[in-house]
């Protein structure tokens, strides 16, 4: 396509046309049902010959790295196919997922590949470890259980879509969406049906919060859902009344504090709701910035942090009735899309971003600890590991670990 098929203010979309002839590529618009539109551009195919070409041509600097010694490269494994999901962590393993389908374990001490299984779909969905046990979603319609130390089968269940939302897994019980307009929760050592809810509007790609006895989670279908955790009974559903989905609170991992749930979205709007009711406690858009998917919340539970569009990240108070900033990072990112969540792990903020940069940030103070640049691809969920340790997965198939001194 080599363009985005979104309308915009336009009636109609469209996409490319490109035609590859007589030494040629010419690109020209097709508006679908009405026209095609006159070619904008023609590029003759001519042999480069880089070795010996000194034209320099714009490259990604990775010099960030040098500027921060006190974080290092462990190892980096770099995968056939993308890697669209977070990761997982089982022991000495670290379980990953790729595009062409695969399930795989890396040894957490060399990278290496310990174990594969294959799915029959492209994964987007990040795997949960626990008792042993790995879960995952596929686009082949199916959530898949499998042994985490040597990635045998267990159990595989099928929806009747893909299944590209994250699980949650919480004492013996699997909670995960699918694309179908269900929401399910299977027992983990059996795959067993323990209740589904069908009435969710359009499909699911998050990882639901699990949280005084609901589950929570966001659509496409510009829907939030609380359910009862035994039953799945819905408790409430909140709408943002919009009529374009794409304003949808999807892609958000929500966090939960003093008895309310905290959502970002691409209406560049914050939403506190309360978590027993589904009321609007409050819902605004910052002056300082404007915040989009990419969340977390803090250890203590006192902050939500949020990245906006413009490169800042902020931590916003969960126990104000307003939208009250009560920590800002000195941190400052370019032009900033990923929808990635943030994490706090022993008073370090990891903060992803669209250009395979990680941040790390002084919980206490908001300076910048160190970045690291692994890629110049949409970076996935940090994954904090041990002490001074993380794994980084990037869009591009790249998985690295990385080594840190922590801050005094």
């Amino acid at each position: 396509m080599g363009r985005s098929n979104l309308r915009a203010k336009e009636e109609v979309g469209g996409y490319n046309i490109v035609t590859f002839a007589d030494g040629k590529a010419s690109f020209e618009i097709r508006k679908p049902g009405i026209a095609s539109l006159p070619k904008w551009i023609e590029v003759p195919l001519v042999k480069h010959d880089f070795a010996n070409d000194p034209t320099k041509h714009h490259r990604p600097s990775f010099a960030v790295n040098k500027l921060y010694p006190n974080v290092k490269l462990v190892w980096e494994y770099q995968d056939d196919s993308d890697v669209g999901a977070g990761t997982a962590v089982y022991k000495d393993l670290i379980i990953a997922t790729n595009t062409t389908g695969e399930v795989f374990a890396l040894d957490s001490k060399s990278g290496k590949r310990r174990w594969t299984y294959r799915t029959n779909g492209k994964i987007y969905s990040t795997p949960a470890v626990a008792n042993g046990y790995v879960v995952v979603g596929s686009s082949d319609d199916h959530i898949y259980c499998l042994s985490a130390a040597t990635g045998k089968l267990a159990w595989k269940f099928k929806a009747n879509r893909p299944v590209l939302g994250s699980p949650l897994i919480e004492k013996g019980i699997v909670y995960i969406g699918a694309s179908d307009g269900h929401f399910r929760a299977l027992q983990l050592k059996t795959g067993k049906l323990m209740w589904d809810f069908d009435q969710v509007n359009n499909f699911v790609v998050t990882k639901p919060l699990l949280y005084q006895g609901k589950v929570y989670f966001g659509s496409w279908g510009n829907e939030f859902y609380a359910l009862d955790a035994k039953t799945g009974q819905l408790a409430w559903k909140w709408s943002n009344g919009s009529s374009n989905r794409m304003f949808s609170p999807a892609a958000c991992y929500p966090v939960a504090a003093n008895g309310r749930i905290f959502i970002v979205a691409p209406d560049r709007f914050m939403t506190s709701l309360d978590a027993n009711t589904g009321e609007v406690v409050w819902r605004e858009q910052m002056k300082e910035g404007r915040v989009r998917e990419s969340m977390g919340i803090s250890n203590d539970g006192k902050l939500v942090y949020v990245k906006t569009m413009d490169g800042q990240v902020y931590g916003i108070s969960t126990s104000a009735n307003t939208l009250q900033v009560d920590w800002k990072s000195t941190l400052q990112l370019p032009y900033e899309l990923a929808p990635s969540a943030i994490v706090e792990h022993n008073n370090v903020v990891l903060v992803p971003s669209h250009s395979g940069l990680v941040s790390a940030l002084d919980r206490q103070s908001g300076e910048v600890l160190w970045k690291y640049k692994s890629s110049n691809s949409l970076m996935n969920l940090v994954m904090p590991m041990g002490k001074n340790r993380v794994v980084v997965s990037t869009m591009d198939g790249k998985i690295a670990c990385l080594e840190y001194v922590p801050a005094k």
